[in-house]
């Protein structure tokens, strides 16, 4: 009798246990659920905060000062496209634009190789001096832009390079480069050494299996830091202003607080409205085309 009672107890306890998990799972899911719906709940939010705010700017591009300023939110009567010949032309941005291109694109190519370079020197090869060469270059994005404005001023002016477009692409390069090497160094630290070993083996050299089979490799992280450093530097404001005060050659973000500023009382909203659609048009678009790249990209250099 006692074995008998002795099976139907662990019977019994045999099925309270799948009524528990179940409980436990409906918990679990449950739970899930709800911070799915307060997740989704904030993105909307943060949505809406940051997409009504651009899309007011764009509408407001094309509309008079008299209707922006009477009806801030409502579609203009009509839709004035000739703002942005105004602010193309009027308030120069077109050759502020011009100027921000040449020295952006000229910095991010510049900073891509070398920092491409310098992370896969310290990533893949041992050599003395390789630990403290690397946290020098972290030590540099601790080091706060405006403390270096004034050496950075009279370095520039003993080389003749101040306000020059070659003056403030080196300026970029120099402040770009430990976030690239710190970012790009983990990517091809990843890279299976086996791949290395074989380009060596089929006779290609150090200089030759980098660019041709390492650098292809580390893609993915060449685009997501190429993106990142694109919107800093385009955004860059500080520099430029201290580093660059000939008006002709004034970058885009120099060129729009000019604009805002020397109008006073009389100002073009429409105008003004739609030089910062000109200024912010490049970026979304950069960043719509290689959105994908930056997720899944990321990821911390740490030294090994």
């Amino acid at each position: 009798m006692s074995a008998v009672a002795a099976d139907r107890k662990s019977a019994s306890d045999g099925k309270r246990k799948p009524a528990s998990d179940r409980k436990l799972t409906r918990a679990v899911a449950t739970s899930d659920r709800r911070f799915a719906a307060i997740a989704h709940t904030m993105l909307i939010l943060w949505s809406v905060i940051v997409i009504v705010p651009m899309l007011w700017v764009l509408v407001s591009s094309f509309k008079s000062t008299g209707e922006i300023l009477s009806s801030p939110f409502a579609l203009p009567d009509h839709w004035r496209v000739e703002n942005y010949a105004h602010a193309w032309t009027d308030a120069n941005i077109g050759k502020y634009f011009l100027n921000s291109v040449i020295v952006v694109v000229s910095a991010l190519f510049l900073v891509m190789l070398l920092g491409a370079m310098c992370a896969y020197i310290l990533a893949r090869f041992e050599f003395p001096g390789r630990r403290l060469i690397y946290y020098v270059m972290l030590a540099g994005l601790t080091f706060p832009v405006f403390l270096a404005i004034v050496p950075l001023f009279f370095q520039l002016q003993n080389f003749g390079l101040l306000n020059t477009r070659p003056g403030l692409i080196l300026t970029y390069v120099a402040f770009a480069l430990p976030f690239t090497m710190f970012f790009l160094y983990s990517f091809f630290r990843s890279l299976p050494h086996d791949v290395y070993e074989a380009a060596l083996i089929d006779g290609a050299g150090d200089w030759r299996a980098f660019f041709q089979v390492m650098l292809p490799m580390a893609r993915p992280g060449m685009a997501a830091v190429a993106i990142f450093n694109f919107l800093g530097l385009w955004n860059q404001f500080l520099l430029p202003v201290a580093l660059n005060t000939d008006q002709d050659k004034w970058v885009l973000t120099q060129g729009m607080a000019a604009y805002a500023s020397s109008q006073v009382y009389d100002i073009d909203y429409g105008a003004l409205f739609a030089a910062i659609v000109v200024t912010v048009v490049p970026v979304l678009v950069v960043y719509v085309i290689f959105q994908r790249r930056i997720a899944g990209s990321v990821s911390q250099g740490t030294f090994r």
